[in-house]
């Protein structure tokens, strides 16, 4: 129970709701416990009735009438006490499920990058949605008949004491054997469960992962291949479903058993203790009601157990993710100026899952206005700048200081909303071309969106669209070209109009002509504001104030276009070979 501990505080967020179900389960038991008086009731005046002398068929006809009428009365009252308790402890469930799914989304949005490199998508969703799920019928049904069972028990148990203490102690001679075979078994049942979500976590990474790379598996007649990884992972799960229900189904034969020997100690005991005088043939009949009573409960003891089992398993996974502390903290909650040079002093980097060190000891600066070109191999950390002035990262050695400032001392979110970044991929999400240009706004500027799809050059082809700004692109854009992704992820940055324009290597799948238009336009949009463009083209680079050439972490050269061509070493070399192939 210690991992569903965490939910305690949805519990006093919804306390009132709590207290409300339970007053009214114990309502409904009230009304459950009166029938098996009115059923000893009925039995005692019928057998006094028919022994006494005079007695017509019409007295106990209204006996039996009376009482009847009676229990059916209170059959009604409990079930509508019931509905009541279901509508506030199964909604107070509900609404602990609408906290913790949004919880969990807001968890995942503040942890840092790294944390998805080393997780999974689909476990990622597999938390969110069937762990969550497997927690709210702890927090739901699980809860409301543990309340129902305790407070039934109490009950009924009062009741049966009150009436023979000796029937009641033979009655309950079962139950400490039920309770034995409980707590051995959970034990198991808890670990197996943990098996069985780690398998369905698994099952959902391959198929997102075989749908998110579709086109690749079609493209290498590899379906046979996918279907049968998928099909061992679904094998694999069915395997480990089978042997969790092998333990669950242990409890209803085991309780089945106990209750018909509560059953047929109560006859037997109950007709002995007749004889001797000490109850009526009423309460053996009563007895029988009341373990009849308890039947359901004990029987839904496994059926919980294995609820909270499940649960406890789910939220130990949830735990996982929720008690993580983001590698990258807002350190600040006062408004902070993105503004000045950007300074690189002695800035060292290291990836901690891969332990590649992407960038040694490299320093540089970005005058407030100006642009800055980084130009470098595959693999020689340009990409790294641009992840450490977001701030997706932050440096293993040196720092980085914006207007003086120390970059982890300015407000995180003042600084990634200052900054416009559009990475290699240019990531496009599952709508339409005008909700992922206005992707930064919560009301769409119509005008706005129209202009930036100008200024990246893809207005005409959105237009010419069937549906227009309206054309649903697909999941990461597929329905476009590799040049038209990159545009529009460009077209939101330009909506966005930041203060720090970050270009990363976004202009690969575009033609030269295209990408001078856009440049022209960054340049408009940029006075006044810095710029970094990263790129394996120096057509791209050649109009920036400052290029850094990176090679293995480091600068091995810079200055602007001009004095690194005079300077004839790398990037005049790749100058050379680049412009030989545009001629060609």
């Amino acid at each position: 129970m210690k991992h569903l501990q965490y939910l305690n505080k949805f519990f006093w967020k919804y306390r009132i709701l709590l207290a409300v179900g339970s007053v009214f389960i114990i309502i409904a038991n009230l009304f459950a416990l009166y029938p098996a008086e009115f059923v000893r009731e009925a039995f005692d005046a019928v057998i006094l009735s028919i022994n006494t002398e005079g007695n017509t068929k019409t007295d106990t006809s209204s006996i039996l009438l009376k009482y009847g009428s009676l229990i059916v009365l209170f059959a009604l009252l409990k079930g509508v006490f019931m509905y009541f308790m279901r509508q506030t402890i199964i909604v107070m469930s509900r609404k602990i499920e609408f906290d913790l799914k949004n919880e969990i989304y807001q968890q995942y949005q503040a942890l840092s990058i790294s944390f998805y490199k080393q997780n999974k998508t689909g476990d990622l969703m597999n938390r969110i949605s069937e762990d969550v799920s497997r927690v709210r019928m702890y927090l739901g049904p699980a809860l409301m008949y543990a309340i129902n069972i305790t407070i039934l028990f109490f009950l009924v148990i009062s009741k049966m004491l009150s009436i023979s203490t000796t029937l009641t102690t033979y009655v309950l001679l079962p139950l400490p054997i039920l309770a034995i075979a409980v707590y051995f078994v959970s034990n198991t049942m808890n670990k197996r469960s943990e098996r069985v979500q780690a398998q369905l976590s698994s099952i959902t990474t391959i198929a997102q992962e075989t749908f998110s790379g579709i086109k690749i598996v079609k493209a290498f007649s590899n379906e046979e291949n996918a279907l049968q990884v998928f099909f061992n992972s679904c094998k694999m799960y069915t395997k480990r479903q089978l042997a969790l229900v092998k333990i669950e189904a242990l409890f209803f034969p085991l309780i089945i058993t106990m209750i018909g020997m509560s059953t047929v100690l109560t006859v037997y005991i109950g007709g002995i203790e007749s004889f001797k005088g000490n109850i009526s043939t009423g309460n053996i009949a009563e007895f029988i009601i009341y373990v009849n009573m308890l039947a359901w409960p004990v029987a839904s003891v496994g059926w919980i157990t294995s609820l909270v089992q499940r649960a406890a398993a789910s939220q130990e996974r949830i735990n996982d993710f929720l008690l993580l502390t983001s590698e990258i903290e807002n350190n600040t909650n006062e408004q902070t100026p993105i503004t000045g040079d950007i300074a690189f002093n002695k800035v060292s980097f290291t990836y901690d899952d891969t332990n590649i060190k992407a960038l040694n000891n490299i320093s540089f600066s970005i005058k407030e206005g100006e642009t800055l070109g980084i130009f470098g191999k595959t693999g020689s950390g340009k990409s790294t700048i641009a992840n450490l002035v977001c701030r997706l990262y932050d440096s293993t050695e040196g720092n980085i200081k914006i207007g003086n400032t120390k970059i982890e001392n300015l407000n995180l979110n003042n600084l990634r909303t200052a900054i416009g970044y559009i990475p290699q991929d240019g990531y496009l999400f599952s709508g339409t071309v005008r909700e992922n240009i206005a992707f930064t706004s919560d009301n769409t500027d119509e005008q706005k969106v129209i202009e930036a799809a100008k200024k990246a050059d893809i207005l005409d082809e959105i237009t010419s669209f069937k549906d227009g700004f309206d054309t649903i692109i697909g999941e990461r854009g597929v329905q476009l070209s590799g040049g038209q992704r990159q545009r529009l992820a460009i077209a939101r940055t330009f909506y966005k109009n930041p203060e720090l324009f970050i270009f990363d290597d976004c202009l690969s799948a575009i033609d030269a002509t295209k990408e001078q238009r856009i440049l022209q336009e960054l340049k408009q949009e940029s006075q006044n504001k810095s710029s970094i463009i990263i790129s394996h083209r120096i057509s791209t680079l050649k109009d920036a104030d400052q290029i850094i050439i990176l090679e293995d972490g480091q600068i091995i050269e810079q200055g602007n276009h001009n004095d690194l061509l005079v300077k004839k070493g790398f990037y005049y070399e790749m100058h050379q070979i680049q412009s030989n192939k545009e001629q060609n």
